[in-house]
């Protein structure tokens, strides 16, 4: 049973969204709104390092503290429709999650849509996947995260590495996964009332403006679609009144029939990527059963 205090952080999303109104804000403006709001209420846990890099032009963050384990890393891509966020909006959930999982954090900040649309995103993750690897770390030491968008990235990166026959993660981590840019699942509908925040024209509007010419259906846009033969483990969550509930749900389904092993857990009454709230007592746990998975891996 959802708990009390996501019952009022639930009414507050609704009523924020409701009035920033995105959909209707100029692109700019919009991200400068995110962006200032993760700041004003984002919070680093304490004793956690940040370290700040480019890697062959792309910015990113080291995040980390003296109980790491040492040779491992979680490479983190921060969701945001492909269009939206950056390291400020997502240090905190990814600070969090390297305190429970014992494993330093790289943050980047991949080229944003629609100056930047497909395949950017993947070009971006490709090179700082292979500089990781340059600077000696093994892929099975490597295990690939993200939320929405960026958990579409993370499937949508291991395809691209699994076709080029390079060297895979030792996992994938995805958070209320954006996997399916055609809006084909029921959740789309069956949960239009219910998700405090996400709203089906919007989705798709940032859909177009990441695929641009590209079809939705191309299996590196909507992975969905592809064949997983091959891949890592899994290790997803999802919100049962979140509109991309059957993003997750495809994406485990389609998996499983690939014989990946796959975590799925569905939380009861939890929106998008509530996890990035570090008062609800639900996203606390969420992120302790990802630390268990990562820690869980004999490399760690």
């Amino acid at each position: 049973m959802p708990s009390v205090s996501s019952y009022f952080i639930k009414k507050g999303i609704k009523v924020g969204a409701k009035k920033l109104n995105l959909s209707e804000k100029d692109i700019g403006e919009s991200r400068r709104i995110i962006d200032s709001f993760a700041q004003k209420f984002s919070r680093l846990p304490k004793n956690c390092k940040v370290e700040h890099i480019q890697i062959e032009g792309i910015y990113a963050e080291w995040i980390s503290n003296e109980h790491n384990v040492a040779g491992r890393v979680i490479l983190y891509l921060h969701g945001g429709g492909y269009g939206y966020c950056s390291a400020d909006t997502h240090r905190s959930l990814a600070a969090r999650i390297m305190i429970e999982s014992g494993v330093k954090v790289l943050l980047p900040e991949y080229r944003l849509a629609p100056e930047h649309p497909f395949p950017a995103a993947i070009e971006d993750t490709l090179t700082i996947y292979r500089w990781l690897i340059k600077q000696g770390y093994e892929s099975s030491n490597i295990i690939f995260a993200g939320d929405s968008a960026g958990g579409g990235l993370s499937v949508a990166v291991t395809l691209a590495l699994r076709d080029l026959s390079e060297s895979l993660p030792a996992a994938l981590v995805c958070l209320s996964p954006w996997v399916d840019l055609t809006s084909s699942g029921e959740s789309y509908r069956e949960n239009r009332e219910k998700d405090p925040y996400l709203v089906e024209e919007l989705v798709r509007k940032t859909a177009q403006a990441y695929a641009v010419d590209e079809s939705l259906d191309n299996r590196l846009i909507s992975p969905v679609f592809a064949d997983f033969s091959g891949f890592p483990p899994m290790f997803i969550q999802v919100g049962s009144i979140e509109i991309l509930l059957s993003d997750a749900e495809l994406l485990a389904n389609k998996a499983r029939q690939a014989g990946v092993e796959v975590h799925l857990k569905v939380w009861e009454g939890m929106w998008h990527v509530w996890q990035i709230s570090n008062k609800l007592p639900e996203a606390k746990k969420a992120v302790k059963e990802i630390g268990n998975f990562v820690r869980q891996f004999s490399h760690y």
